[in-house]
């Protein structure tokens, strides 16, 4: 249950890793290597944290301290927004794996179905004068997928996935792809399970990495009064009444009672914390198991859509795009 086996290349994915958005530089040095020396083995970041390179340092050193070796380790990173597109793949790539300090990753993703126009200065997304995003309307899915085969046939990635993808743009892919997505990370949590899009994913050998997998505490601080989200928008499952009282059942806190619960279903999780407590409390999860009736108490609390965090309209103008990947939001707001 520590790993799952991704399908082509049979590698070994940790179900448990380390979550970095949110996380500044100077401090996610040194929590990355502090989570390595407690038996962290999967590290999950992006090229939209802002923090690739302070991760690339902190494995450096581990590994420079005689720690353990790359091969230890199990590393995601994405193709951001402002990448999205065949030209723009290897660029990108090159300059994380730079920053990373490293010859290869272990998963790539497509951080996003949709495109920004990027700011070739900056590498950021232009906004225009109106405070709309300026989407790139060409965004082709298909495309970029067949370059990112390219650089895992050059061996610069192990492991090709997406990110925040619906099924009919993961199945475009798999219909016009040789390689086939390995894996999906998407918003998952007790409040919103995604059940048809997880069996949909089963279907297809696709495993499935759950962000916010405790329900995003720390996303209330950084959204709500900047981007309209109501403090309602965020759920506060590790103070459920169900969630502690089996957590006390098991000697456990709440929040491995919520991870534990998609671990033993197979999903891979990757919390973000930069506390040493919450480190090892996260990663204490192969000790115990929930019962069947516990199993099926909090697949109860799964509200549907009414549970989603994140839709990502806090970028102006990005409903817009027609890679939008929840279509059906707008429309029911639209109805309203």
């Amino acid at each position: 249950m520590k790993h799952v086996k991704l399908s082509q290349t049979a590698d070994l994915m940790p179900t448990l890793g380390l979550g970095t958005w949110q996380a500044s530089p100077e401090v996610i040095e040194s929590t990355v290597y502090k989570a390595l020396d407690l038996g962290y083995r999967h590290i999950d970041t992006a090229f939209n944290y802002n923090n690739e390179e302070a991760i690339g340092n902190a494995i450096k050193k581990w590994i420079d301290d005689g720690k353990g070796t790359r091969k230890d380790l199990f590393i995601t990173t994405k193709l951001p927004h402002v990448g999205n597109r065949a030209s723009d793949v290897k660029k990108f790539l090159d300059l994380q794996l730079k920053r990373l300090q490293m010859d290869y990753v272990d998963l790539y993703l497509i951080h996003v179905p949709f495109g920004f126009h990027c700011d070739a200065e900056t590498l950021t997304p232009v906004v225009n004068s109106n405070g709309e995003y300026d989407l790139d309307l060409d965004t082709d899915h298909v495309s970029t997928w067949k370059v990112m085969e390219c650089c895992q046939k050059e061996g610069l990635i192990r492991n090709l996935g997406l990110s925040n993808f619906n099924e009919a743009q993961i199945e475009k892919i798999i219909d016009e792809s040789t390689v086939k997505p390995q894996v999906l990370q998407v918003e998952l949590h007790a409040y919103f399970q995604q059940m048809d899009l997880r069996k949909f994913c089963s279907d297809h050998d696709i495993v499935v990495t759950a962000y916010a997998p405790l329900g995003s505490p720390g996303a209330k601080d950084h959204f709500v009064n900047k981007y309209n989200y109501s403090p309602d928008a965020f759920p506060d499952l590790l103070g459920h009444p169900e969630v502690n009282e089996i957590a006390k059942s098991h000697e456990k806190t709440p929040a491995q009672i919520l991870l534990r619960y998609l671990v033993q279903q197979s999903v891979v999780v990757i919390p973000k914390s930069t506390s040493d407590k919450r480190l090892k409390e996260n990663a204490s999860l192969y000790d115990f198991e929930l019962t069947p009736y516990e199993i099926n108490k909090l697949k109860k609390l799964d509200r549907g859509e009414d549970g989603r965090i994140f839709n990502f309209l806090f970028w102006k103008g990005v409903e817009n795009h027609p890679e939008y990947p929840f279509k059906f939001l707008t429309l029911a707001a639209d109805t309203k």
